[in-house]
């Protein structure tokens, strides 16, 4: 099978070389050339076409377990991808298929059918797939209707607001029924397609002044929901703005992500008591019951044009790292796609 055209001999594959010391640096990183045998009984082999960088990727970078595994030195690093199967040799997948798997931050990858998911794009383009309709798109999903048990009149706050979760939590607030949606962002003109595209109905650049004041602005009358994907003064600001028995998911903690030394928590905890605030962690993979309602929700209103998705591409596979170096800094609008389409 190795022999076939359509599956070369050997690929590139991006390694974890150093584990990073506070922000990673390109010196971090490296691209290699590995070898790649054809698929076994039971597996197919996939020529990728997009990958996906998230902000998790950052906590396996550390060498130590989270809620995944953390990334090896001199290994193959792994992450979202989706692809076309060149070879096959598994039931119920042909070459053509297009599916979405694990095995990203490479050019091909050779795995186990069981870990593949077909996508059946439709007219919903594949690379939504790693955004809108993936793994950004159902944590924002089960975030805010599940864990932050939101419901219609709600006043929901999301931080990060113009990255790829962050984007469609506000939307789906507003589908919802929500009262008010605000969003913070990192610079103007996020803040600009906030209001303008996604329709929120306020946003603030948190770099223009103090978060809690620009937020007791914004919401005038507090905040039942807040969607957490910064940490740091956005949450303490946002337990200070909550109403009474007002929920918080804590999906993420970007502005702590690179932090060398143990970072301060919110000064106002004490409001939990007072308020009966509910703030509560989430991974996504523990709302796996909600998928097929999410795929028929969501893709509903990708294709009816109710949900906008946006996405900052960057093309060529020896660009991955860059880009991932680039979302840590806040360069995306949306979701942030290697492509290695064309």
């Amino acid at each position: 099978m190795s022999d076939t055209p359509s599956l070369p001999a050997t690929t590139r594959a991006w390694h974890l070389v150093a584990h990073p010391q506070g922000t990673p640096e390109p010196k971090d990183f490296e691209l290699r050339e590995i070898p790649l045998a054809g698929p076994a009984e039971g597996q197919i082999a996939v020529r990728n076409l997009h990958l996906s960088v998230d902000p998790y990727m950052r906590g396996r970078m550390t060498g130590k377990k989270t809620y995944v595994e953390p990334y090896a030195l001199d290994r193959p690093m792994t992450g979202g991808a989706i692809g076309e199967v060149v070879a096959s040799r598994a039931e119920g997948f042909a070459v053509g298929d297009h599916v979405l798997h694990d095995l990203g931050w490479r050019e091909h990858a050779v795995l186990d059918a069981k870990y593949a998911v077909k996508a059946e794009a439709g007219d919903v383009p594949l690379s939504a797939y790693l955004g809108a309709l993936g793994m950004p798109g159902m944590t924002a999903y089960a975030g805010l209707l599940e864990v932050a048990s939101f419901k219609e009149g709600d006043a929901v706050f999301v931080s990060g607001a113009a990255g790829a979760v962050g984007s469609q939590v506000g939307q789906i607030a507003r589908l919802k029924g929500a009262s008010r949606v605000i969003g913070s962002a990192g610079s103007d003109e996020k803040v600009r397609r906030l209001v303008e595209e996604y329709g929120f109905d306020a946003a603030f650049n948190y770099k223009n002044g103090p978060v809690a004041e620009q937020l007791a602005e914004a919401a005038p009358d507090g905040i039942d929901v807040y969607f957490d994907n910064v940490g740091g003064d956005h949450l303490e600001a946002a337990i200070g703005a909550l109403n009474l028995h007002g929920r918080a998911t804590i999906c993420g903690a970007i502005a702590q992500y690179n932090a060398t030394e143990p970072q301060p928590g919110p000064r106002n905890l004490a409001l939990l008591i007072a308020k009966r605030l509910r703030l509560q962690g989430m991974i996504v993979m523990d709302h796996d019951h909600l998928r097929q309602q999410f795929f028929e929700e969501v893709g509903g209103w990708i294709r009816s044009g109710a949900l906008k998705r946006d996405e900052t591409v960057v093309h060529g596979i020896e660009n991955t790292a860059d880009a991932f170096l680039g979302l840590l800094r806040g360069e995306n609008t949306g979701k942030m796609i290697v492509t290695l389409a064309g």
